[in-house]
């Protein structure tokens, strides 16, 4: 992907206090925060008394590809992956903090863009950019906390699972990868779909507080693959997990992709990070909404199997 600038204006034109406010300039503020960007720290309300946090650290080039996503595209991606991790504790993201790492040549209308899509992933939750830093670095780099409330609700951690619970999965899975492969044999137009899907992700945010009001035992974010994500779950728990592959029905667009490919595209699914699905243990009496997909069981033991197919062994890691 290629993209073309009209404005000659660098974020180093700009510099520190000039960028900052374009970027502040961009972002409303949500109710909950008290005292947003400008002052040495923000103030937020906590209206269930307990903070859920979490931090990721995202790299040009390990993470994303200018060439591939727009700004827009990185910042909406950012702010999903960090967002997810809140769901996935069974709380409400509240707000985001942005550390920036920029290139002093970089157009500030890509700065624009990138901002806009941090925005408009936070505006659907309730949740905006409360705040953040801002360095010189040779490449883009984006260091993004999240933050968000628990209602007066238990976390729901990966360590509760039990016994008898069924395990099931919301949200879209192995598309990113699919998405990425497509990228990476320079076919991203053949379908759209899924090279959108490794560029702009789509948790199911409303889902992760919704299974904490349905009892789920324990809950994690599908950010580095199924069968490993569901593995942190199953050692967190000290349970062994079955999932059935035949569980889960293969899209009409991933078997097509696959066939292009030469890929198993179960094998996206059950493998694949980046879509930011959620999956969860619930007790077995619990009545599930039409959203959640049931794709196994708890029993005792340890670790994970997948029954049907052979494949399925392991997922993302950073020194891999």
């Amino acid at each position: 992907m290629e993209h073309t600038w009209r404005c000659a204006i660098t974020v180093a034109d700009l510099g520190e206090f000039g960028i900052i406010a374009r970027i502040v300039g961009r972002l409303p503020q949500s109710p909950t925060v008290l005292l947003g960007p400008g002052d040495d720290a923000a103030v937020l309300a906590a209206p269930g008394g307990r903070v859920v946090v979490t931090t990721d650290l995202l790299l040009e080039g390990r993470h994303f590809r200018r060439d591939w996503s727009s700004a827009y595209d990185i910042g909406r991606k950012a702010a999903a992956q960090n967002l997810a991790d809140i769901a996935a504790m069974g709380a409400s993201p509240t707000a985001l903090f942005v550390g920036l790492g920029l290139p002093g040549d970089l157009p500030v209308e890509w700065l624009d863009g990138l901002t806009d899509g941090f925005r408009d992933e936070c505006a659907p939750v309730g949740a905006s950019v409360a705040g953040g830093d801002i360095s010189r670095s040779e490449q883009v780099v984006l260091g993004v906390t999240a933050l968000g409330t628990l209602d007066d609700r238990p976390p729901v951690t990966r360590a509760g699972a039990r016994p008898g619970d069924v395990v099931a999965l919301t949200g879209r899975v192995g598309h990113a990868a699919a998405g990425l492969a497509l990228l990476q044999a320079g076919l991203p137009e053949a379908f759209p779909e899924l090279s959108g899907a490794h560029r702009r992700p789509m948790p199911p945010y409303a889902r992760g507080p919704e299974a904490a009001a349905l009892g789920a035992t324990a809950m994690a974010d599908v950010s580095d693959g199924l069968v490993q994500d569901v593995g942190h779950i199953a050692s967190s728990s000290g349970v062994l997990v079955e999932m059935d592959a035949d569980a889960f029905p293969v899209p009409a667009s991933l078997a097509a992709a696959g066939e292009r490919l030469g890929e198993d595209p179960l094998e996206w699914m059950l493998t694949g990070g980046d879509d930011h699905a959620l999956v969860a243990a619930f007790p077995s009496t619990a009545v599930l909404p039409s959203e959640w997909l049931i794709v196994g069981r708890v029993v005792e033991g340890e670790g994970v199997q997948v029954r049907g197919h052979a494949g399925a062994q392991g997922g993302w890691d950073h020194f891999r």
